[in-house]
């Protein structure tokens, strides 16, 4: 079976390489030479908006799945009239506009932030008295890893803020006084069985996740379960999903979720029986989903900007390095590492020896 991927970052190279084992083939369309995903796929170097590039995909792919939510949603829509697409457009749609996400949290029942809409300084006005301040101004489409968002806190002019998001359609959040930020990854099959990954804690700096270490039997658990089902169910969803929630007490609200293989939940490579990786690809192939438990307590460091010395770091025992073949610059994910020990004490002395080597991640570790 060939697998066409929208997008050639690292997640395409990771599901690439949890692919191969099970004899899949890529086809990964991506308008950068330099994707990373290039040396392990037959590529497509094309915008994504190329009708011709998009017909190609599909043509020559048994179905077409994506690594990011920010494609065109035109190009999904012109890949789905000609083949399977996987997550389902539905989803994709939902997950790409910050105030339809919101809405489908609130009608499942999920509980979030409060939030309003901002589309003209009226509305902004308007969600500055509903939501109140400190909150959070982000675009509706295209922010990840803290871009298009800004803090407006009591005293800030609100339509300065707007105007450094550049007056674009944005959602206002209530900022959130939290415990934990945490993520639940879950996979759903073509025939609607589901499994679910044991909850993550993740640690971000400037927007940007640093550090995830997997969660064993968390309180929490059975309710992001519940959460996830009733969107897995109500998306006909196929595919990893990943939730992120903000913890305040015993409750959790959702923040946002990703249709597709997420950041927090690369630890799952070593860390779970069957990765996500190997798990998305088996659910949009239609296959049997593979054991989600844990292996251990599992941990994971990005790698942000620049890669420490490489025999510094596999120094450590037990650490597994994935790099990306990227090229440094200041805050581009490099690679990760992940720890798994099977006592959390073990886990935690190879952790803080490896903040020896890794700038900065003392400061992210609990």
């Amino acid at each position: 079976m060939r697998i066409g991927i929208l997008g050639g970052g690292q997640l395409a190279r990771m599901l690439a390489l949890a692919g191969y084992p099970l004899g899949f083939q890529f086809t990964v369309l991506d308008p950068s030479g330099e994707a990373c995903a290039r040396p392990l796929s037959d590529f497509l170097l094309a915008d994504y908006g190329d009708p011709g590039a998009l017909d190609s995909l599909a043509t020559q792919t048994d179905l077409v799945t994506y690594e990011f939510e920010n494609v065109p949603a035109e190009a999904v829509t012109r890949l789905d009239a000609h083949t399977h697409v996987f997550p389902p457009p539905r989803a994709l749609a939902t997950a790409r506009d910050r105030l339809p996400e919101k809405r489908l949290f609130r009608q499942l029942g999920i509980e979030t932030a409060p939030f309003a809409p901002v589309a003209t300084e009226e509305e902004l006005a308007t969600a500055v008295a509903e939501v109140g301040l400190p909150a959070i101004l982000k675009t509706r489409t295209l922010g990840y890893d803290g871009k298009g968002q800004v803090v407006l806190r009591p005293g800030d002019d609100p339509r300065e803020a707007w105007s450094r998001i550049g007056r674009v359609p944005a959602i206002l959040e209530g900022l959130v006084e939290f415990e934990r930020e945490v993520s639940l990854v879950c996979v759903r099959g073509r025939r609607g069985e589901s499994r679910f990954y044991p909850l993550s804690e993740n640690r971000h700096r400037e927007g940007i996740l640093r550090f995830s270490r997997s969660l064993h039997e968390d309180p929490l658990q059975p309710l992001a379960e519940d959460y996830a089902r009733r969107l897995l169910e109500r998306l006909d969803y196929v595919g990893v999903l990943a939730i992120e929630f903000f913890q305040r007490q015993e409750r959790l609200l959702a923040n946002e979720m990703a249709p597709r293989v997420h950041n927090s939940g690369h630890w799952t490579i070593e860390g779970a029986v069957t990765s996500q990786f190997e798990n998305h690809l088996r659910a949009v192939a239609g296959m049997p989903l593979g054991d989600t438990s844990a292996r251990g307590h599992a941990a994971m460091i990005n790698l942000i900007g620049e890669i420490p010395r490489r025999d510094a770091l596999l120094a450590v025992p037990g650490l597994h390095l994935h790099l990306y073949g990227k090229s440094p610059r200041p805050g581009r994910k490099l690679g990760h590492l992940t720890l798994v020990e099977e006592d959390p004490r073990q886990l935690k002395e190879r952790l803080q020896r490896l903040a020896r080597v890794v700038p900065g991640l003392e400061e992210d570790l609990p």
